[in-house]
């Protein structure tokens, strides 16, 4: 199913994260799915983007202090029950934030199946930009969250 993935920095200190959550927990959102990384990885895949590109988005000088400087910050990546209510809060708070439509799959927990999605998205030619997921017991379902080349198309193989 397509979801609204949320994207957004945050310093990269002790208690934002805390702060985050808690700011969605008092308002009764509920997170579905998270990622945290280190924002210096996001900065070198526009990096090597620039180098695939026949435009030149900034001078390399400027990529290598980007990276740098975002060593100070966390990329974040969420699904929330109500993305409304959670780009709402975080205008109300001045978070530097974007959404994006992403495909989210419940699969079970069992050997084979997230090979099975890869597998299909390989046989429709459909590149994965990203992808992460939760993992439960055994018996079971996990969520999976995809960011395709082509959202819509991705997201009809689940209907």
């Amino acid at each position: 199913m397509i979801r609204i993935e949320i994207s957004l920095f945050l310093k990269n200190v002790p208690g934002e994260l805390a702060r985050l959550t808690d700011l969605f927990g008092q308002a009764d959102i509920n997170i579905d799915a998270i990622t945290i990384q280190d924002a210096s990885a996001y900065v070198q895949n526009l990096f090597e983007a620039r180098g695939k590109s026949l435009k030149r988005l900034a001078s390399s000088a400027s990529y290598s202090s980007m990276r740098k400087d975002s060593a100070d910050f966390a990329l974040v990546r969420l699904l929330t029950g109500n993305p409304d209510a959670a780009v709402a809060l975080l205008k109300e708070h001045d978070f530097l934030f974007d959404t994006k439509e992403v495909v989210a799959v419940d699969i079970t927990n069992k050997p084979g199946e997230f090979a099975k999605i890869a597998k299909k998205f390989g046989e429709e030619r459909i590149n994965i930009n990203y992808v992460y997921g939760s993992v439960s017991d055994a018996d079971g379902k996990c969520l999976f969250v995809f960011c395709p080349e082509d959202v819509a198309y991705a997201a009809s193989f689940f209907e």
